[in-house]
């Protein structure tokens, strides 16, 4: 393992931190806007990440790329419309995740105003900063776009709820665990076994299109240079 490696799974870490953290304080959030103090009772409306992490779903974050943080509990008997409420505090999650992607790669271009011309001059530390805004960027993406997916109990299913009949929606939901344990051993199965990761070259998609976008800026012309080279170049 390289020096490129070591310090690519280093900054994952935080930004793991931060992604799993806020996506769900924000489901908590929604719930207690519309409500439900279930989150807020529990101390969930937290950005501690002690109180969102779960150690398993954690570790897969930073090691195989996806996992999970420990669900913010709500409770739809509190909500006034439950279906179109569900769906709110569903999409919550991965709405902040856009959010912070977004702030992550305005940050990143921040950073590169202040870089050298050359890419071969800029300080190490710089580098850095920059290559962890990227990698928050992409986290962030990725996480917004997995949970988006209609597979229960992703937060897409939820807000697959608002179209559903109830019926159909609830008949799914006896089958939650199996189908999501279905769907993760298939998404192993497509990463480890045969390199494909569709989410993760969606979210790169995104993310390289917001950049070429950001970079139209004048301030910001420097930005697309060293997004690619730190994509493709590393440090």
């Amino acid at each position: 393992m390289n020096y490129s490696t070591i310090l690519y799974y280093v900054l994952r870490i935080p930004a793991v931190l931060i992604a799993l953290t806020f996506h769900e304080c924000a489901h908590g959030w929604m719930s207690y806007k519309l409500g439900d103090p279930t989150a807020k009772n529990l101390g969930r409306l937290t950005l501690n990440p002690i109180k969102h992490i779960d150690p398993i779903g954690f570790l897969m974050m930073i090691v195989v790329g996806f996992g999970y943080a420990k669900p913010v509990p709500i409770n739809s008997r509190y909500y006034s419309k439950p279906k179109r409420d569900m769906a709110l505090t569903a999409a919550a999650g991965p709405v902040m995740n856009i959010i912070l992607a977004i702030l992550s790669v305005l940050i990143f271009n921040l950073f590169a105003m202040a870089a050298p011309d050359k890419y071969e001059e800029t300080p190490a530390v710089l580098l850095c900063a920059m290559l962890f805004f990227v990698i928050t960027a992409q986290l962030n993406l990725f996480l917004a776009l997995f949970n988006l997916i209609p597979v229960p109990p992703l937060d897409g299913s939820r807000i697959a709820y608002i179209f559903l009949p109830t019926k159909w929606y609830f008949g799914l939901m006896r089958y939650e665990r199996y189908i999501m344990i279905g769907f993760m051993a298939l998404v192993i199965i497509l990463h480890r076994v045969f390199g494909i990761s569709i989410i993760s070259g969606v979210s790169m998609f995104f993310l390289g299109n917001l950049e070429v976008l950001i970079s139209k800026i004048p301030a910001f012309s420097k930005g697309l240079y060293y997004f690619v080279s730190i994509i493709y170049l590393g440090i």
